[in-house]
Order: structure tokens, then C-alpha cells, then sequence
């Protein structure tokens, strides 16, 4: 079981100025978060060539939900969410679920 937050960024009024802050600074406040054993961030395109409603998401994932509440609660944490409205001037919407792998193909 894996458990995954997933951060869905809102399309940012500067998309450079977001890329920048969150890829020199976020980035690294982020990893910290204790219990994390994974963490992607990735730039959203649609399949039709419409807009996407986010233009970035990011996944960090924790091995169980107590891990995840230890690491919601931390420090690392208060740190990297206290850092959102300096960048994400489009908003941000989390959420988080259990991933189960249905498809292993290794």
C-alpha cells in the first residue's frame, strides 16, 4: 500500500516565476517532509489540446497513513505549505488516497 497527497497547482499568473520559486525553492522544502518515500512533480496537458485545469501536479507519496499523519504534522511540513502563496498565485487543491498497482509490467 502507498499512501499519495497530490498537489494540483491552478494555472499560475506567471508560469516563469512559478517554475522558478517552485524548482529552487519549494523543491527543497518539500523533500523534507519526513516519511516520504517518493515525490514527482510534473507540468499538466490535456489529450484534446484544451487548457487544463492545473497547470502542474505533484505527488509526494509515504508508506502508510500513519507515516502521512506524522509527516502532515511536521515542522518540514508547516515549511513547505507556509512557502505555497509565495508561488502558486493560481491556487492549489490537495487531496490525498491509497494508490493500489494493479499493473505491474517491471
Amino acid at each position: 500500500m502507498t499512501i499519495r497527497v497530490a498537489v494540483c497547482y491552478g494555472q499560475p499568473d506567471d508560469p516563469a516565476a512559478f517554475d522558478e520559486h517552485y524548482e529552487r525553492v519549494h523543491i527543497p522544502l518539500a523533500s523534507k517532509v519526513p516519511g516520504l518515500t517518493g515525490y514527482t512533480y510534473s507540468k499538466a496537458s490535456s489529450l484534446d489540446g484544451s487548457a487544463p485545469p492545473y497547470y502542474s501536479v505533484a505527488s509526494l507519496f509515504f508508506p502508510d497513513a500513519e507515516t502521512l499523519r506524522a509527516g502532515l504534522t511536521s515542522p518540514e511540513m508547516a515549511a513547505a505549505a507556509g512557502d505555497v502563496p509565495n508561488f502558486a498565485t493560481g491556487g492549489a487543491t490537495l487531496f490525498t488516497h491509497e494508490e493500489v498497482s494493479v499493473l505491474d509490467v517491471g
